[in-house]
Order: structure tokens, then sequence, then C-alpha cells
């Protein structure tokens, strides 16, 4: 079979300057792709500012014969996720890629958690991929094609202790995910979620050095990279990558049990069958909300 190829397709990939987000440009552009190379350059916080950490990448890039051009915005403002998407249709006409991956941490127990630790989480993860996304969606829109992958982690759908700001952000992009599958299925745009596990400066805070080391994040570009390309059918998965491992994660709910509402339910009566209630042999993923309702409405039977 052919390669993979990205020729003549426009990429955006967000937080770029190191880790994952290089890995991942890195990838695409060795395949064709033309890169907007975008990175705050702050801290892992999220403090400070730089160009150094975007042009560095871009300049890998364009070393190698690619096509790239650095971008400097932060994601968690509206007018930084309009420029984003400005500087890729400036340089290279249209958007075909993108890929959420801009992050930060502050990591603190929920006992010592500050109201703006668990804002900025939420501003750079949440609302960052929101304001990236809501810009690029009606340039895909226009061009009948679109490949988004959000960012989730293993935090998020599992949680961690000290990270509730960064587990509440993680889950959230699954969700709008969920929802985006479907608002971008009649244009041909595709969205899905990685959760990564990969050694970078952000996981260097809760791994062990030789964990850092050993878990790279050139280990989870290729199924990032599949999930771009036109090759790829696959909307709303949540997949997980790390160290040559790849599984599929998902929400699922029980077969459940139907009590008799018309007789009355008790509290007693969901204790004597809470057992049954949480059993998941059987369980299903369900595309959208909708797909749940026949199954409610059947109690009503």
């Amino acid at each position: 079979m052919a390669d993979v190829r990205f020729d003549g397709r426009v990429a955006i990939v967000t937080g770029a300057g190191g880790g994952l987000g290089r890995s991942h440009a890195l990838l695409l552009a060795s395949r064709g792709a033309k890169e907007v190379v975008n990175d705050l350059g702050g801290q892992v916080d999220g403090t400070g500012a730089s160009t150094m950490m975007a042009d560095k990448v871009a300049d890998e890039i364009r070393s190698a014969g690619g096509e790239a051009a650095p971008d400097y915005h932060g994601v968690d403002t509206w007018e930084g996720g309009q420029a984003i998407v400005e500087t890729a249709v400036k340089a290279f006409g249209k958007v075909d890629i993108l890929i959420n991956n801009a992050g930060i941490l502050r990591d603190k127990s929920f006992m010592k958690m500050e109201e703006e630790d668990f804002d900025k989480v939420l501003a750079v993860h949440v609302k960052g991929a929101f304001n990236v996304t809501k810009a690029a969606f009606p340039v895909m829109r226009e061009n009948g094609y679109g490949r988004i992958v959000f960012t989730t982690s293993a935090a998020g759908l599992y949680g961690n202790f000290g990270q509730t700001n960064y587990s509440t952000a993680k889950m959230g992009l699954v969700g709008m995910m969920n929802t985006l599958k479907l608002e971008g299925a009649r244009y041909n745009i595709l969205c899905n979620t990685i959760a990564p596990i990969a050694g970078t400066r952000m996981t260097a805070t809760v791994m062990p050095p030789d964990m850092v080391d050993k878990l790279k994040p050139d280990y989870v570009s290729p199924i990032v990279a599949y999930l771009c390309s036109e090759e790829c059918t696959d909307s709303g998965v949540v997949f997980v990558a790390g160290a040559g491992y790849f599984s599929r994660a998902a929400v699922v709910e029980g077969p459940g049990i139907t009590l008799d509402a018309t007789k009355g339910i008790t509290i007693e009566d969901v204790r004597d069958r809470l057992a049954d209630i949480k059993k998941l042999e059987g369980a299903q993923p369900f595309r959208e909300a909708n797909e749940e309702i026949p199954r409610i409405a059947s109690a009503l039977r």
C-alpha cells in the first residue's frame, strides 16, 4: 500500500514548540504537510512568552525541505484563536488539519488549589481548543474537508491525584469532540481525540526521569498523523497511545435493569439491585445522546 501523505494539506499544531506538538508537526511536515507551528513559548504553568520555541521547530521543518510558518499567539483568547488560523490562511490559503495540543499544568491538591489555577488550566485546554477550532471550522466547512484531533489524558479519563483542574479540562475535550463529530460529519470534518502517554516537560513533573526518557513523543505521533489523514474515516473515537501501545478508550453504558415505575421506586429497591445496576457485561457506547433515549423510553412501556 502507498505511504500516507499530506501533500497539499495545511496543518495547524498548537503547542508545537516542544514535546508532543513538535513531534506531530515534524512528522506531518516530513510527509508533505504545510505547517503552522504555534507556540506561545511560555513556561509549563502558562506564564511567560517567547518566539524561540516556535521559530526553532519551524526552522527544523524548513531545513528538512518543508514549509512552515511560526505563530506565537496564545490559544486561551478568542483573538488568539482567530490569529492562529489567520496565520495559516495568509501563509498557505486554507486549513485542513488542526491538532489541539497546547496545554499547561498547575498541579495542586484540591484543598490547596486556587481559583486562578483552575481557571487558567481550563482556559488553555478547553477554551483554547474551542477558540482555535471555532476559527478553523468555517474554513474547513468551506473547503468540504477537515481533520481535528483533540488531546485528552488518562488523568481526564480516569483521574489523577493533584490534577482536578487538568482532569476536568481533559474530560471536557472529550465532550467537545462528541458533539463536533456530529456537526462536522456533513462537511467531511472528522474529529477524534488522543490520550497520549509520553515523556515531555509537562509529564516530567509527574513521572520518574527514566520513564520520561523512554516514553518518546515520537511513539505517539504516528496515530495522530493517521487521524489527520485522508485515509481516516473514524470520528468521535478516543485513542490511547504510548511506548508502542495503542488502544481505544470509550464511555460505555451497561445493560442496566428496569424497575416498575408504576408501582413506585424506593431507595431500598435501588439498594437491593445495585449489583445488577453496576454490571458492565454487554455494555455499549452510544454515538450520540439521542441513541440512549429509546432505552430509557422502553421503561415506560
